[in-house]
């Protein structure tokens, strides 16, 4: 029998967390044919999640960090120990379904050489989908369009919308070029080959960097819409009622995208002055 590790990283999100475990445990788990196992790494919370899940979930594999070094570097220190054939990025506040079977998705991968990595449908709670789940290489006017609103004012145009690819059958499976960490499934095999989540990325931007790279090495990066997960998106964070979090996780969302620039764009002939541009917009965006 194949083996799945689901790996959720968690950060004082003790409420939701278990509401996540709770929705595998109802409708994934008990029907699965591949021998999954949980793992959740603890990014050093400070509230109690640690003790319930040593109290109320026994069977979870419990990997815990003495310092929050971030997403990437959470989910490497399981990555690096996992042996199963399949890997399950989860978030800590997600919730499954009755659309939730995970193992239309791994059958999928495993019957396809050439898929590196597939993704489901992720709504978000109002039943819209997450579009973070469904995106393209993010170019520089993409980012641009994105961040200036042009993609809400004309979803229509396929010149705005680029960065979340809408011009595509969202009913469809299809290839993609970015999916979210949020929910992502990969081959272990092809994980080891390419390497691990790049930890200069503390949150965001670490998905799109491992799907480049799985991209530039030919694997396909697969949305496929038959199967559904909701993401209670931004329960901590940039919603965070604590303005202090708000902030700093705000901060590492928008400099993100300069990491990732600067990571893969370096070499073209507009990259400073498009940098100075960006990093000035960015400034706008975060003292808001």
């Amino acid at each position: 029998m194949k083996t799945l590790e689901i790996i959720i990283v968690s950060y004082n999100s003790l409420v939701w967390l278990r509401k996540t475990l709770d929705s595998l445990n109802k409708f994934y788990l008990p029907d699965s044919k591949y021998n999954v196992t949980v793992t959740v790494v603890d990014n050093a919370s400070t509230d109690s999640t640690v003790q319930m899940l040593q109290r109320s979930y026994q069977r979870v594999n419990l990997i815990q960090s003495d310092i929050n070094a971030g997403f990437s570097a959470g989910n490497n220190l399981a990555l690096k120990l996992s042996k199963a054939d399949f890997i399950m990025l989860l978030n800590s506040d997600m919730e499954c379904t009755e659309k939730s079977n995970f193992d239309k998705l791994i059958n999928y991968l495993d019957l396809n050489g050439d898929i590196g990595i597939i993704t489901p449908k992720i709504l978000l709670a109002d039943g819209k989908m997450d579009k973070a789940c469904h995106r393209g290489e993010p170019g520089v006017l993409d980012v641009f369009f994105y961040f200036a609103g042009f993609e809400k004012l004309f979803p229509k145009i396929k010149l705005f919308t680029k960065y979340h690819l809408l011009e595509k059958d969202l009913s469809s499976v299809h290839e993609v070029d970015a999916v979210t960490g949020a929910c992502m499934i990969m081959k272990n095999s092809v994980l080891k080959e390419i390497g691990y989540f790049d930890e200069q990325f503390f949150m965001y931007s670490e998905d799109m960097d491992l799907c480049r790279r799985f991209r530039e090495k030919g694997y396909k990066i697969i949305f496929h819409p038959d199967v559904e997960v909701i993401h209670h998106k931004y329960k901590s964070g940039l919603s965070s009622t604590d303005q202090k979090i708000k902030t700093k996780i705000s901060n590492h969302f928008y400099k993100s995208f300069l990491l990732y620039y600067d990571k893969y764009y370096a070499d073209k002939f507009y990259y400073r002055l498009v940098r100075i541009f960006l990093s000035f917009f960015i400034y706008l965006k975060v003292r808001k």
